[in-house]
């Protein structure tokens, strides 16, 4: 089985619209594009690169998101309060969540999405990579360690 290579982005190519919600903006004209940079083998997971500029928003979290800005900054307002993110910052979203974006004059961020799987997929994939990394036996030994008394029934 070959592996396959690894992947390099830049965050300073071309970027494409990603006009924002028009339901969702609260304040002047925010201009948004972005740019995918890679994608899972597994479709999941998405990485890209994304700048708006000045205005205010609300932005619903559908997925889990992870940004880190890279230049420019905003104030983010959420259920836990008001905060200023500025470069160099690292911030996560969890599903569900929603915030108030208020945006100054510019922000260029990198971000990735994760959406999870159903639990059935997430322990099915869990299993079978324990499998691809420690063989049958490692996966037998990761079941006895979590069953009570360390009997795994069906199994020797």
């Amino acid at each position: 089985m070959s592996v396959p290579p690894i992947l390099v982005s830049q965050t300073d190519g071309p970027l494409e619209p990603a006009p924002i919600n028009p339901d969702w903006i609260i304040e002047g004209t925010p201009e948004a594009r972005y740019r995918v940079l890679s994608t899972s083998t597994d479709r999941t997971a998405t990485t890209v690169v994304w700048e708006c500029t000045a205005g205010s928003f609300k932005w619903l979290y559908h997925s889990e998101e992870v940004i880190h800005v890279l230049e420019g900054g905003v104030t983010l307002t959420d259920t836990s309060g008001t905060r200023r993110i500025g470069a160099g910052d690292v911030i996560y979203f969890p599903p569900g969540s929603e915030a108030v974006w208020v945006i100054d004059s510019y922000i260029r961020k990198l971000a990735v999405f994760r959406t999870s799987l159903p639990r059935p997929l997430s322990i099915s994939f869990r299993l079978w990579n324990r499998v691809r990394q420690d063989g049958v036996a490692g996966l037998i030994g990761a079941l006895r360690r979590r069953a009570p008394g360390g009997v795994v029934p069906g199994l020797p």
